[in-house]
């Protein structure tokens, strides 16, 4: 498995979801825009694109502010909420990415520690991990379970302790810029897929490693 240079092999695997695993960024864009407009708040697809990814009550801030605009932290929290509500009424089909249900099979068969760590509310998150086809519920952490998600690392800390690894001894896999920098707050060393938003060049400038332009590329060749 991919490491940098000189580093040790890592012990486990944590993966990001929306972009990462499932094809469900366009929904996800489509639902904030959605919101934005019940709101009456204006806000371009270009905008909130460069956001997915990211802690949903900031992503909502950022784009308010914006569009002058000053949200209380209970407007903030209602419209993520409504982000949620739309996005899961969307998400009807949500597809693997290329390379995403073969690397896991990879690591399980391996027996090679994993988890997901995704922004997303618990609510969110079951139709995209039905998608990937798994034999058995893997260890999920989304944003329900801290405080702060991305760019923040306390999503990806926790995943490491459920995991029982250091941050270091592990990689995480993300397609946004927000992926990379709470990977690089956390200690982990990230890769960068380019199936979301973010170009191999904003991933890197962010802290990835490595950038790939799908996963299958991370799959090691079977001897």
């Amino acid at each position: 498995m991919t490491s940098p240079a000189g580093a040790e092999e890592p012990a486990a695997w944590i993966f990001d979801l929306d972009g990462t695993l499932v094809n469900t960024v366009e929904t996800r864009i489509v639902a904030w825009l959605r919101t934005f407009e019940e709101f009456g708040i204006p806000a371009t697809r270009a905008a909130v694109a460069k956001l997915i990814g990211s802690d949903g009550r900031r992503l909502a801030s950022v784009v308010a502010e914006a569009a002058d605009r000053d949200l209380a932290p209970e407007a903030t929290e209602e419209i993520d909420r409504r982000a949620g509500d739309i996005y899961s009424e969307l998400n009807t089909d949500p597809r693997p990415l290329p390379g995403a249900v073969e690397l896991l099979q990879t690591l399980d068969e391996s027996q090679v520690r994993w988890a997901i760590a995704t922004s997303s509310r618990r609510e969110q998150v079951d139709a995209s991990v039905r998608a990937l086809r798994l034999s058995s519920r893997p260890i999920i952490i989304d944003g329900s379970n801290v405080e702060r998600a991305k760019p923040a690392p306390d999503l990806l800390l926790f995943a490491a302790r459920q995991l029982g690894v250091e941050p270091s001894r592990s990689r995480y896999v993300g397609d946004s810029v927000w992926d990379m920098q709470a990977a690089v707050a956390a200690g982990m060393p990230a890769i960068g897929v380019v199936s979301g938003s973010a170009s191999a060049a904003e991933l890197a400038e962010a802290g990835a490693f490595l950038t790939v332009k799908e996963l299958t590329e991370l799959i090691p060749p079977k001897p």
